[in-house]
Order: C-alpha cells, then sequence, then structure tokens
C-alpha cells in the first residue's frame, strides 16, 4: 500500500493513501475536536468544529479531508482556535442549554467542548423555536431541543440498521432530525434498538426512563420485587464507575441490586442456558424432521420487529423460543412462585438489560402467561447505574463476591456468551454437537463464529453431517444475508442475528463511549473479551449439563419443547405489513 508522509504540527507522520486528517492527527496523539464525526458510521464534515489550517484559502474540515504527499498541517493556530470557538458559540445558540439535569450531563461531548474551548454560551442568543417531546415510543425519547443536527443518529440508523426511521427535514433554521412527515418515532418502522442513542454525542436521544417504576415496586410491602440482569451488563456496568472497559463486576453488580433492596436477585444467565436447551432441541428437530431452514435466532427483539416489518415472510424460519429474559421471567413467576410458595400476582420482575428495545418487548401481546406479564420492568445498564448513584452506593468498593439466589441461578460459560455477537451460535453448538454425536464434545469453543465481522460463516462436521451457520450483526447485516438466501446464493440451517452491531454488549442501553474514544478502543471487542473471560473462567460451560436446567426439567417441565415448555417458554410473530 501506497503511504504518504505529512507534517502535522511539526510532527511528520507516514499513513497510507486514503487517510484522513484527523485520523492521521491521531496517529501523531494530536487530538481534533469533533462533533458529527464517528468512526465507521458518519464522516460528513457538518460540524466544522475539526477544521485545520492545511495552507490553502480557507480551513478544512480534517474528517472529510484526505492528506497529501508533503501535506503540512496546523491544528492550533490562532485561526483554527477563533473558527472552532465561533462554530461552538454558534451551536450552543441554538441549543437547549439546562445540562444540570440532562441525562448527558458530563458525558455530553458538546459539553466537554464548550469547558475545552472557553465557549460563551450567550454570545448568540436569540430566538429559538421550542419543539415537542416525542415520548411516543416505548424505549426512546427523542428531544429536537437539545439536537445539534450532527446527524450520527441519521448516519447509524439508515447506514449501520438498514432502517432510516430519522433523517433531516425543512431546511435553513428550521431544519430537524425527524421521522419523515413529523411523525413519532413510535409511529416508524423504528425497532428500538438504541443505536442512535449511543451516537448521538449530547442528550437530544435518550431511552424512556423506568427508575421511578422500580423504586415504586421496592417499596410497596405488598410486592415481591426480583431482578434479573443480563450477561453483557456485567462487563459494562463498571464503565460508569471509573472501571477499566470490559471489567467484569458481576459480584459488585449482585452486591449493588442487593443493597438497592430487591427481594431476589436472579441471572438472567440461566435463562440463557434455558434458550439453549429449547433453541438447540428445536434446530435438531428441524433438521431431522424437515422443519423451515434455516433457523434465524429470536433473542433479539430489535431483530424480531425488524423481521415483522421488512421480512415477515421469513416468521416460518424464525425459532419460536423467546428471549432468554423473558423465559426467567416466566419461570419466576410459575416454577419459583410455587416452589417459594408466592403468589405470582405480587411478584414483580425487573430486567436489567443492555438494550431498549426490551422495553418493547416486555409489553409484547405475546409475552403474557396466564394472565400476567412475564417481565413487569426492563430497565437499562445506564438506568441501572443510576439508581446505584442515587442511593450513593459506593459501587467501586463492593465486594467482588457473587451473590445471586438459589433455584433459579446457577449458569453456566455458555450462557455468558450470549451477550456477543455469535456467542449464542457457540452456546447453541455445544448443546447440539453434544445431541447429534451422543456424546460429550471435549471441544468447547467455536472460534470460527467469534469476531465482529458484520457477516461471519462456517461449517461444522457433526456426527457425520455438515452444518452450514452464519451470523449477522446488525440488522444491516442482516438485510444483506437475507437478501442472498432468497437469492439461493447462501445455503445454511442456521443462523443467529444480533440487531445491534458487536451484539449486546454494544446495546442501545449500554454505557456511551464518546467518539474520540471510539477512534482508540472498540467496546465491541473489549466487552465482548470479559464475557469469554468469564465463560472460561466457569466450571460448566455446555448449557444442558447447568444442574438446575436439568432439575427444572425434571420436576417442572419434563422435556425441550414438550407441552408444557411451549406454553411457558416460546411465542409467536406478527405481519407488521398487514
Amino acid at each position: 500500500m501506497a503511504m504518504v508522509n505529512v507534517t502535522i504540527d511539526g510532527i511528520q507522520v507516514s499513513v497510507p493513501a486514503g487517510t484522513t486528517v484527523l485520523e492521521a492527527a491521531h496517529q501523531a496523539h494530536i487530538h481534533i475536536p469533533t462533533l458529527c464525526h464517528l468512526k465507521d458510521v458518519n464522516a460528513i464534515g457538518a460540524c466544522r468544529m475539526c477544521v485545520v489550517d492545511v495552507g490553502a484559502r480557507s480551513l478544512a474540515a480534517a474528517c472529510v479531508m484526505p492528506v497529501s504527499e508533503g501535506m503540512v498541517v496546523k491544528t492550533n493556530t490562532p485561526n483554527v482556535r477563533a473558527a472552532r470557538k465561533a462554530v461552538l458559540e454558534l451551536i450552543l445558540s441554538n441549543h437547549e442549554r439546562k445540562c444540570l439535569s440532562c441525562v448527558r450531563s458530563q458525558n455530553c461531548e458538546l459539553q466537554a467542548l464548550a469547558k475545552e474551548l472557553g465557549a460563551d454560551e450567550s454570545k448568540y442568543d436569540g430566538p429559538n423555536i421550542k419543539y415537542p417531546l416525542d415520548s411516543f415510543s416505548p424505549s426512546v425519547i427523542r428531544d429536537p431541543n437539545k439536537c445539534i443536527l450532527c446527524r450520527r443518529c441519521v448516519a447509524v440508523c439508515r447506514n449501520v440498521q438498514g432502517i432510516g426511521a430519522i433523517g433531516a427535514i425543512n431546511r435553513g433554521f428550521k431544519t430537524m432530525i425527524s421521522p419523515a412527515f413529523e411523525k413519532k418515532l413510535g409511529e416508524t418502522n423504528c425497532i428500538n434498538c438504541g443505536q442512535c442513542i449511543t451516537a448521538c454525542p449530547v442528550g437530544a436521544l435518550r431511552e424512556k426512563d423506568d427508575t421511578d417504576k422500580v423504586w415504586d415496586a421496592i417499596s410497596d410491602p405488598d410486592k415481591f420485587v426480583v431482578v434479573q440482569p443480563a450477561p453483557a451488563v456485567r462487563v459494562a456496568l463498571g464503565e460508569e464507575f471509573g472501571l477499566p472497559m470490559g471489567t467484569r463486576v458481576t459480584g459488585k453488580m449482585t452486591q449493588a441490586l442487593k443493597r438497592l433492596g430487591f427481594d431476589k436477585v436472579f441471572d438472567t444467565d440461566f435463562g440463557a442456558d434455558l434458550t439453549i436447551m429449547e433453541e438447540a432441541t428445536e434446530l435438531v428437530s428441524r433438521i431431522k424432521n424437515g422443519g423451515a431452514l434455516p433457523m434465524f435466532t429470536s433473542c433479539s427483539p430489535g431483530w424480531i420487529k425488524y423481521v415483522e416489518h421488512n421480512f415477515p415472510e421469513l416468521i416460518p424460519n424464525m425459532s419460536t423460543c423467546k428471549s432468554p429474559m423473558e423465559m426467567e421471567g416466566a419461570i419466576i413467576k410459575s416454577y419459583y412462585a410455587e416452589k417459594a410458595g408466592i403468589d405470582p400476582r405480587s411478584i414483580v420482575v425487573v430486567g436489567v438489560m443492555p438494550c431498549t428495545a426490551k422495553k418493547f418487548e416486555i409489553a409484547r401481546p405475546e409475552m403474557e402467561v396466564n394472565g400476567l406479564r412475564s417481565v413487569d420492568i426492563s430497565i437499562t445498564t445506564r438506568e441501572l447505574a443510576r439508581m446505584i448513584k442515587d442511593a450513593r452506593i459506593d459501587f467501586a468498593k463492593l465486594p467482588d463476591e457473587e451473590i445471586f439466589d438459589e433455584l433459579v441461578a446457577e449458569s453456566t460459560g455458555a450462557a455468558a456468551i450470549f451477550g456477543a455477537t455469535g456467542g449464542v451460535m457457540e452456546a447453541a453448538l455445544r448443546t447440539a454437537a453434544d445431541v447429534l454425536e451422543n456424546r460429550s464434545v471435549e471441544n468447547v469453543e467455536y472460534q470460527a463464529v467469534r469476531g465482529i465481522e458484520g457477516i461471519k460463516e462456517a461449517t461444522f462436521t457433526l456426527a457425520g453431517q455438515e452444518l452450514k451457520v452464519a451470523i449477522a450483526s446488525s440488522t444491516g447485516a442482516a438485510k444483506r444475508l437475507i437478501k442472498r438466501i432468497q437469492a439461493g446464493d447462501a445455503d445454511y440451517a442456521f443462523v443467529e442475528v444480533m440487531a445491534c452491531p458487536g451484539g449486546c454488549v454494544n446495546g442501545g442501553g449500554q454505557p456511551i463511549v464518546p467518539a474520540y474514544k471510539k477512534m482508540e478502543i472498540d467496546p465491541r471487542i473489549v466487552r465482548a473479551g470479559g464475557l469469554y473471560a468469564e465463560d472460561e473462567a466457569k466450571t460448566i460451560r455446555k448449557s444442558h449439563e447447568n444442574p438446575d436446567i436439568k432439575k427444572l426439567y425434571a420436576e417442572y417441565l419434563g422435556e425441550p419443547n414438550g407441552h408444557k415448555a411451549h406454553e411457558l417458554l416460546h411465542t409467536t410473530y406478527t405481519n407488521r405489513q398487514k
């Protein structure tokens, strides 16, 4: 590859041809401020915060300016600093500056730059348009008054997720980011994935906060409040308290949940093991009995809604298994309630999820058993962090001892990796291999399905039979894969899809990572590394070897995919094109 030599603030750098000034500066450890730029997602030079002097008559946007041989770049001249400050003050003049009460306070890229550049927030004060809050969606709240028109949300929704639920409407001073025809977000084909939230540099997009519902339930003496945290939460929650990204805080998390006042702390990892029992059995049955193939996984509620909107003809190919959270909730309100002698109507199940789409999932009509919602409230990793801070718990100093409650708490390494793209596939393969081979297969690691590529493919030989599988990471990748399948260019037995790029570790409810940090570190890789480490640390690494799972089937469910299991653990889907 041809290399280009460039000088940035007196530092000589050699970079591949096609590299932008921003990327070259990053390599030289020179920080250029940005607002609209988001690595691999959005590079449009719209905000002009990254302007630099390249010797031309006007300043250039570093995020879209490619380097050229011998280029001399200056990033810190008086003209550059003045231009950036003026741009920032103009943005602030049209921004709702309620910073103290904003959910993004102290984690806002606009706020950080205003402090860094010493901006005068009232320099260009003038009349502004007051927009109504869009809170119609069960998952995402849109506040146009805080929007800075960076279009990062538009890029991730359209280019990464392949949806395009939002975009720029109107012109000039009246430009805003909105669904077409000024519809509410909940009236569109939005899948509630929340990737727009994690892309947003300010507080213009946020999850619908349900923490008050949790506090009210905990405070109600007539309620028995149970909480279940998802696998991906334990490798991200620590970031909210200053711990390094990817740190496993399973013990501290359970300790904090107990201190918040939950009556029982169960583990969604148990629900993940249960999902594998049902899903692997369903897959084997389809292979042996000529069922609809490929079979698609059904753990990701954003992916489910995407199929219902865009590919309803694939509904017969979807696994009928509920998600681990919903399975766990159903078991808590049936099996556990009976064992503990508790009226299930008094039980409140709270899910702590890396996912904003779970807020939509818990309200689906199908997620009800015997007239009761399987899960009553779903909060994100960020919401749990706010609850811990609200309770003034010193999270970093909590003990590391895990205190999950018994009965539906034991889990395996297979469940832990559910949060990473390819994890559900790998967990299912561990069980399917043993079932098809009719023995305990020693190798439990399927490296071919790991990694953050948008689409991964692999072929395994089990019991003398070839099993072709594929993994899609993001709905945009899923769309490309589906088109290939429908065109007859690809043939698989099993396909895993996660709505969010990288899987649940990069879910829309996870701690938000500023754009400049994403140039240095990839949360998808680092957080997934924490889950794989947890898997390796487990004594039991196959879902079907979980003793609590065996006990559940022996005492209550009967057999995987049996009548009782279908009643509690399986579901149906809706054609949303009708």
